[in-house]
């Protein structure tokens, strides 16, 4: 039994959802999203929300039953209140400056990166002496933030030994000890 899928989905104000041929479309101030829905899960609203169910009891059928589910959910809080994604650079020299929807990130590498940023996307770059820099990301799109996200921090990884690299702000790095000098 899921019990994510059978939890119905609340519509806020302001938002409008539109159901057909197994595609959910979602509006709301902060844009709009669209979804499609594998024909084993069916989507209805009713009442004011969103209500999932699935046709069978197999097993794959629960596993989408719940994925669907948060997924809509997912696109709802996007439309209404979005999501902000941010990231810390750390190491020495590391930089980080926007122009328009280009990243530029210096991260220790003989060249700088130049990633463009998806428009759906609103990025901003924090420089505070003494303190590491911050990239910032904004948008109603879960999926794609986390996605340009993890691109971000693939570019440098956080290390162990030292610490440095792109982390998300709030991250915990457990450190490891390295060489220990011989006597």
């Amino acid at each position: 039994m899921s019990r994510v899928g059978n939890n119905p989905v609340a519509i806020p104000g302001g938002v409008e959802i539109n159901v057909n041929n197994g595609e959910v479309t979602v509006k709301g101030p902060k844009g709009e999203l669209t979804q499609q829905v594998d024909s084993r899960i069916s989507v209805a609203v009713e009442d004011g929300q969103v209500v999932v169910s699935r046709n069978s009891e197999e097993k794959q059928d629960k596993a989408m039953h719940g994925l669907y589910r948060a997924l809509i959910n997912n696109m709802v809080v996007g439309v209404t209140e979005g999501y902000k994604v941010q990231q810390e650079l750390v190491g020495v020299g590391y930089k980080a400056e926007v122009k328009g929807q280009i990243l530029e990130m210096n991260l220790g590498f003989s060249h700088n990166i130049y990633m463009e940023i998806p428009k759906e996307i609103k990025v901003s770059a924090e420089t505070v002496k003494g303190k590491n820099p911050i990239v910032t990301m904004e948008s109603h799109d879960k999926q794609l933030i986390g996605q340009v996200a993890a691109k971000i921090r693939s570019m440098r990884k956080p290390e162990p030994f030292k610490g440095k690299g792109v982390r998300f702000v709030g991250e915990h790095i457990r450190r490891k000890a390295g060489k220990s000098a011989a006597k």
